[in-house]
């Protein structure tokens, strides 16, 4: 699993951040708490004295194990010392140690050689944030979807209870998140609009992400605009935008079919989904059209893709937003 560099590149400013923060916090507590009581001063020296002889000690030979071992009693007594003077002028014992967000880490985001807790929650903090600026994932989760909407009456066109029908396509989009895995099959999602394609898409998004996983969510116009400018651009970079489209552990694209349609995005959209075909890479499309239409509106390889390799999932009922 390999998040965008725009990911871990935030978190790791982030993280910085947190710790500048904590230690110029600690440098201001210690600099009101000195013009109260400058006794402190005179003690952090033998501290800091003490610290340097025990560095000296190292070249010492034999005897260095008992002198280290009398350094540290007076380091300890003189730390005790400046703990009973902070509480005699009413502050707590650990007053001037730096407050870190993450204890463990103390905010660099790395223990004992792996990513620290605190630095993969955050990761996935981010991930998230980046699809929030542009779809309402915190909005449209599994709780959120409301299947009241869908009538309990039968769809004249395939013939099953509309109702029913999606309770099981709800139930199969919960399954498919819950139990994620870079094996999962691809998922082909089609209906008229307002019927919960995107909503479903998101949800689906947002727990894998809570996975673990690196999951990318385009709506098929912004993916379009953004292949097309870095495809006439003369960036040199190493990692590009359409690197993180085929490599991604799981793609969302969102309103296939609403994009302006060029000769360009045609090529695209089938490359997109080929490439991650033979990575054997999942990937998400919901459209308005159907799989006749997209052999219309695209390439009949396009479809023959989609129908060989995807999971079809059927949208029926009326337009939620209308409720």
């Amino acid at each position: 699993m390999a998040y965008k560099r725009s990911v871990y590149m935030e978190a790791k400013n982030r993280l910085s951040a947190r710790r500048r923060q904590a230690e110029q916090d600690q440098m201001t507590r210690h600099s009101l708490t000195v013009a109260k009581c400058p006794e402190i001063l005179t003690i952090e020296s033998e501290m800091a004295s003490y610290g340097a002889s025990v560095i000296k000690a190292v070249g010492m030979g034999g005897d260095a194990k008992e002198y280290v071992k009398s350094l540290s009693i007076k380091s300890i007594a003189a730390q005790d010392k400046r703990k009973a003077l902070l509480k005699q002028n009413g502050y707590p014992e650990d007053y001037l140690d730096v407050r870190y967000s993450c204890p463990v880490c103390k905010d660099t985001g790395f223990h004992d050689e792996h990513y620290c807790q605190c630095h993969l929650q955050l990761i996935k903090e981010i991930a998230r944030e980046e699809i929030n600026r542009q779809a309402p994932l915190d909005k449209c989760s599994f709780d959120s979807f409301k299947l009241r909407y869908y009538p309990d009456i039968v769809d004249k066109a395939l013939g099953v209870n509309q109702k029913e029908h999606m309770q099981s396509v709800f139930e199969l989009c919960r399954s498919y998140a819950d139990n994620f895995t870079l094996k999962n099959k691809s998922i082909f999602m089609t209906g008229l609009t307002g019927l919960g394609k995107t909503h479903l898409s998101l949800a689906i998004a947002g727990r894998v992400i809570d996975k673990g996983y690196n999951v990318h969510y385009e709506s098929a116009q912004n993916l379009m605009d953004k292949l097309e400018k870095e495809h006439f651009s003369r960036s040199t970079s190493d990692s590009s935008f359409k690197d993180e489209i085929l490599e991604c552990d799981l793609l969302i694209i969102d309103d296939l079919g609403c994009e302006f349609q060029t000769q360009f995005t045609k090529a695209e959209i089938y490359n997109i989904i080929n490439t991650r075909h033979l990575r054997s890479l999942p990937t998400i499309i919901n459209s308005n059209l159907s799989v006749k239409e997209l052999e219309d509106v695209y390439h009949p390889r396009v479809a023959s893709r989609i129908m060989g390799n995807y999971l079809l999932m059927l949208f029926c009922g009326k337009d939620n937003r209308q409720n």
